[in-house]
């Protein structure tokens, strides 16, 4: 009787394992198209605001990103219908949307403080006296929560790609300064992105 409980719980623990390591391939296997997607849109609107703001001088075309998300969404929803309308939810699936949910919301807040400190101190050198750059704050927040979520789906290809667009970012951040040149942080996280959703997607075909 005590044998067969064992085996039991042996087998019921081998079919969680099973289970989740599924979720995780079918989630990496999604999940690649979406990194392609948003690795594009990164590289597409990072070179449209460089080029206006390097054209005009202004800075304020960086409300262009504002329009990334009402671009990209609506694709991403596109490609869920293509898919049968309806994605899969499990535990894996959760953290995994609670990791770029968490990046969404810091990324937003930080945005929002960026924009609230330049109302009251006009000087550029006043952002510094609050930290590094709104652009270096959010690669590094957006590297953060790649690397995160490769932990989370045990994929070495998206860890690393996390490590690189977050320091790799910084380095490329303190190495081009503070004007437009700045945009190629995330045109260097978005070539990052896509090439990481075209490797996963090579790996779970």
């Amino acid at each position: 009787m005590e044998q067969n409980k064992e085996m039991t719980a042996s087998e019921s623990l081998a079919l969680i394992t099973e289970t989740l390591n599924n979720s995780r391939k079918e989630i990496l296997r999604g999940s690649a198209k979406y990194y392609v997607l948003w690795g594009a849109l990164l590289i597409l609107f990072s070179l449209a605001v460089y080029i206006l703001w390097k054209g005009t001088g202004h800075a304020y075309w960086n409300n262009l990103w504002f329009v990334m998300p009402l671009v990209g969404s609506p694709l991403a929803r596109r490609m869920v219908h293509k898919e049968g309308g309806v994605r899969s939810e499990n535990v894996i699936s959760r953290i995994s949307g609670g990791i770029w949910g968490t990046f969404g919301i810091f990324a937003c807040s930080v945005a929002v403080f960026h924009l609230l400190f330049s109302f009251i101190n006009t000087n550029p050198v006043g952002a510094i006296a609050v930290g590094t750059s709104l652009s270096a704050q959010i690669i590094l927040l957006f590297g953060m929560a790649e690397a995160i979520s490769g932990v989370a789906l045990k994929n070495l290809t998206i860890k690393i790609a996390g490590f690189l667009t977050g320091v790799g970012g910084l380095v490329l951040y303190y190495s081009i300064g503070l004007n437009e040149e700045q945009m190629f942080l995330f045109t260097f996280a978005g070539l990052v992105l896509l090439v990481t959703g075209l490797l996963v997607k090579r790996q779970y075909k």
